[in-house]
């Protein structure tokens, strides 16, 4: 996958990336309306499909509310690179088939508008407008296989047919 890189600071919580008073739906695109407008009101605004978000430490922080990972696939951001992610969260992100990887060298290494290209299999992250490339832990197999069907949901539907 390969998009622009969208990039915010540490300790971002899941009410920011979602506030609670739109969790009144589930509905992925009316959640991706309202993503991140805590902290950014111009970021509906500015993703695109594919974009790719680099974050720092400890991000979806605080609830455990599912609509956070949702509300960022839902917006377009292809992928989320970040120094590293609540445990609640990561696993929300796995859930729902949202790649994750977590680097602070790419972090560090990228810039907002840097063009990004990640190989999620591999654990690969290159800066394409820099030429610089970085490496994450990739998924063992097990999440990888959830990965491909788009999230556990698919997953386990595909394997019980």
């Amino acid at each position: 996958m390969q998009g622009k890189a969208i990039k915010y600071g540490d300790n971002i919580d899941t009410d920011v990336i979602i506030p609670a008073r739109f969790l009144n739906t589930s509905d992925p695109k009316e959640l991706a309306q309202h993503c991140m407008e805590d902290l950014d009101k111009e970021f509906k605004n500015k993703v695109r499909e594919g974009d790719i978000l680099v974050v720092g430490e400890n991000f979806g922080c605080g609830s455990s509310r599912e609509h956070a990972p949702i509300a960022i696939k839902a917006s377009g951001i292809s992928c989320i690179i970040a120094k590293s992610f609540a445990r609640i969260f990561y696993r929300n992100a796995i859930n729902i088939g949202l790649p994750i990887l977590e680097s602070k060298e790419a972090v560090e290494g990228i810039e907002e508008g840097d063009i990004i290209s990640v190989d999620v299999d591999r654990g690969i992250i290159r800066n394409v407008s820099k030429g610089t490339e970085f490496s994450a832990q990739p998924f063992p197999e097990f999440i990888k296989e959830i990965m491909k069907y788009g999230g556990l949901i698919n997953y386990v539907r595909e394997k019980v047919r």
